[in-house]
């Protein structure tokens, strides 16, 4: 019986959101993920981090462990603070900021996909910058 090790990183990465409508209020969420559950399903988020917005840069450093090369990040500007991106009036689009890793976009067919935002663990790429996008 064969045994197949899938190799386990340890990572710290810290990421720089820009461009925050710091008059919106509400707080920011910066989730990592995997390729399972990007970009809606939060719950499947390797890591997540809160900070109530102040200005119009905020720093998050992160720390984990995981089993995959690459990953990909969402940030939210929670303006209503209910942990969720609130839609406008379509429905479809969203009311609040968001951001994603790697210029990653939310288009007319819907939000990005986790090969759009993804980044290279392997890369020495310990600093991201994100700039939240207002609709």
């Amino acid at each position: 019986m064969a045994l197949i090790f899938t190799p386990v990183m340890a990572k710290a990465l810290t990421v720089q959101v820009r461009q925050i409508e710091a008059a919106r209020q509400g707080q920011i969420i910066v989730m990592l993920f995997a390729n399972d559950g990007f970009p809606k399903d939060h719950a499947k988020a390797l890591s997540i981090q809160t900070r109530p917005v102040t200005s119009d840069a905020s720093c998050l450093a992160f720390e984990f462990t995981v089993n995959t090369s690459e990953l990909a990040v969402k940030v939210l500007h929670d303006e209503d603070m209910n942990n969720k991106v609130t839609k406008n009036w379509t429905g479809i689009w969203p009311a609040e900021g968001l951001g994603f890793s790697n210029g990653a976009r939310v288009r007319l067919s819907g939000a990005p996909s986790f090969k759009d935002a993804r980044l290279s663990l392997s890369a020495n790429q310990d600093v991201i910058d994100i700039p939240l996008i207002y609709p």
